[in-house]
């Protein structure tokens, strides 16, 4: 099982969702919250190049990206830009995605109406952030 150890200090994310307004506002909220978002994508191409050039701690993708595939960006971004964390996001109930869920690379999955730090957290095993430590061990892949 791999481990990654997230280093002290606010969780970094990337947020990759081909809808502007739903980056913008989950960006936002996810601020308030604690954590740093430090960029956004709204394909697989530049998802990946940001993912490489930010090295986030976690990077939540939509499981559609308009014509290309939010499960296959994760593929991608677990064999390019590991250690970072992939939780896949959608408006679809996570019972409809759970086979795709199961066998992808990510940690895990929130719902866009869900989305929060601490759901995001809870994901990565990270706790509340409040204490400013987040020594916390993310467990590799669901489904390796």
């Amino acid at each position: 099982m791999n481990v990654m150890v997230l280093q002290l200090g606010r969780l970094r994310c990337l947020i990759v969702d081909d809808n502007p307004r739903f980056s913008d506002t989950a960006r936002r909220l996810l601020e308030q919250q604690g954590i740093t978002v430090v960029g956004t994508a709204s394909n697989t191409a530049d998802a990946v190049r940001s993912a490489v050039e930010l090295q986030p701690d976690v990077i939540l993708v939509d499981v559609e990206l308009g014509a290309e595939s939010g499960f296959e960006l994760a593929e991608r971004l677990d064999d390019e830009v590991h250690p970072s964390a992939v939780i896949l996001i959608s408006t679809h109930a996570e019972q409809d995605l759970a086979e795709l869920i199961s066998v992808s690379p990510a940690v895990g999955f929130v719902s866009k109406s869900d989305l929060s730090a601490a759901a995001v957290r809870d994901l990565l095993g990270a706790g509340d952030g409040t204490d400013g430590e987040r020594v916390a061990p993310v467990s590799g892949p669901r489904g390796r």
